[in-house]
């Protein structure tokens, strides 16, 4: 059992207000989130230096609370059954949500509040919640503490601290069914899984979170940031939609720059685990490229995080070894299915669940291809193959051939990589769009294996179409528009109704 809240249900039950539209709801949880945080950040100052530690009466007043949006719906009768994605109620009863970064999460939480305002008769209403801050979130910005002689364990003992036994993904793993008679969620994380998640992102990337675009692009190589980061020059210096280019290492560039190239280059994005980069847009409809290396544990961890975003969709644009004779090097595979050999999401979701294909990403895909290669009919058919990836966590699964052969076989297998079914199946249960384009890199089974020579021909040949080809998805995607992405497979019969 989780430890109580040092804040009191009865003293914030006072504060909360009704909101008559979206834009005053989210007013007013921006509001409450300065308070709280100004609040937490000026208890912090004055006991770093040498004064009193906040008492027991303020923390149960809810002074360091997260803000919480909730929505009750009522209706006469039975709730109608609505056909979209989200944006619904499922069930009659009040739904509630702890909120942090409202600014940050401002169109999200307006569009979000309107689809419901527009399609019921609901109460609006926003106030503190008795989940608090944890004291190490609001240290960004706060260049007036001094934390140096701060002993973490005196810290703990006596403000709010990231208390993991009350944060987790039993939600969206499917862990917490609703209970008649008590508030159901809003979304799927709540302000104290978020932070976290914030922290993370900006941990790993070395860039800030707030930068992170709704399109994300995963790859696997380091040659395809050099592709993005060449197109997205080219691409601050045209008539478009992007503004600037946010860089690992926390540099920034702009169509002011004096040679961008190199500033991005020399910055210390060796640093970070998973460097990315961010083309941005007008409310973060540009594109992010994250190389996460080699493996599933990148790849489950960093997904883990940036679904807190509610991204659009994300796609893994990376290389794979092609298991069939017809395949050639710098072909394509376009993953309509996995077979889940990494493990690292088994006890989130078992490797019984099917993950099944976004049709409007696939053909998004498909299209993007036959645009960027110039490829028709046959020529697209040999090129571009549909079948199952199969993703390993070991490295070296060809020392196993013969074991492995047999689940190549069975599965009808294509290509195997060690990224894409995680990637995938993280989009499956978090809610994230996702699909996958590979270029077959070798073909292990085959003879055909990465030597420097060949490796490097194929490269210079194929990363910059492939990469264009993830771009230019993203372009059809953003142009077909949010509600025809996000498809009702994503979702469960007992969902929140935020996206």
């Amino acid at each position: 059992m989780q430890p109580a809240s040092p804040v009191r249900a009865e003293a914030v039950a006072d504060t909360f207000e009704p909101a008559v539209s979206a834009g005053e709801a989210v007013d007013r949880l921006s509001e409450l989130y300065t308070r709280s945080v100004t609040a937490l950040r000026a208890a912090l100052k004055t006991y770093l230096d040498g004064g009193l530690p906040p008492g027991g009466a303020d923390r149960a007043s809810g002074l360091f609370a997260y803000p919480e949006l909730r929505i009750t719906y009522r209706p006469d009768g039975p709730v109608p059954p609505l056909s979209r994605a989200f944006g619904k109620f499922s069930e009659s009863g009040v739904y509630t949500q702890t909120i942090t970064h409202p600014e940050l999460f401002r169109d999200y939480l307006t569009e979000q509040i309107s689809l419901l305002q527009g399609e019921y008769d609901v109460l609006v209403e926003t106030g503190l919640s008795v989940q608090e801050i944890p004291f190490s979130y609001v240290l960004d910005g706060a260049q007036d503490l001094d934390m140096d002689g701060a002993a973490p364990a005196e810290l703990v003992r006596h403000f709010p601290y990231a208390d993991l036994s009350r944060i987790d993904d039993a939600l969206p793993n499917g862990e917490r069914p609703s209970i008649p008679g008590t508030p159901r969620p809003l979304s799927l994380f709540d302000g104290a899984r978020t932070d976290y998640s914030l922290q993370r992102i900006k941990h790993y990337t070395g860039t800030p979170f707030e930068d992170v675009q709704d399109f994300i692009l995963f790859t696997n190589y380091h040659r395809y940031v050099d592709a993005f980061v060449a197109w997205a020059a080219e691409q601050l210096k045209a008539d478009n939609e992007y503004e600037s280019l946010s860089a690992a290492g926390f540099v920034h560039v702009d169509a002011t720059t004096e040679d961008p190239l190199s500033v991005v280059e020399s910055a210390p994005w060796r640093r970070f685990q998973m460097p990315a980069y961010h083309l941005k847009a007008p409310g973060r409809r540009g594109i992010t490229l994250v190389n996460i290396g080699v493996g599933p544990s990148n790849a489950k961890n960093i997904t883990d995080h940036l679904a807190v975003l509610r991204p659009e969709c994300w796609l893994m644009i990376g290389h794979c070894g092609g298991l069939r004779h017809s395949q050639r090097l710098g072909d394509y595979v376009l993953a309509h299915a996995y077979l889940r050999y990494d493990a690292v999401l088994d006890r989130d979701l078992p490797v019984e669940i099917p993950i099944p294909p976004i049709a409007e990403i696939q053909i998004a895909l498909q299209d993007a291809v036959k645009r960027v290669s110039g490829d028709k009919g046959e020529a697209l058919k040999r090129r571009l193959r549909t079948g199952t990836v199969v993703t390993h966590a070991d490295r070296n699964w060809e020392l196993r051939y013969l074991q492995e052969a047999r689940r190549i076989n069975q599965s009808r297998s294509i290509a195997v990589d060690m990224e894409s079914a995680t990637i995938a199946a993280n989009g499956f249960r978090l809610r994230v769009p996702y699909g996958t384009l590979l270029c077959v890199s070798d073909k292990p089974l085959h003879g055909e294996l990465k030597l420097p020579g060949a490796a490097n021909r194929f490269y210079n040949k194929s990363v910059s179409e492939h990469l264009l080809a993830g771009i230019e998805t993203v372009h059809i995607l953003k142009a077909a528009g949010s509600e025809a992405l996000h498809s009702r497979k994503l979702r469960s019969f007992d969902e929140p109704p935020f996206r």
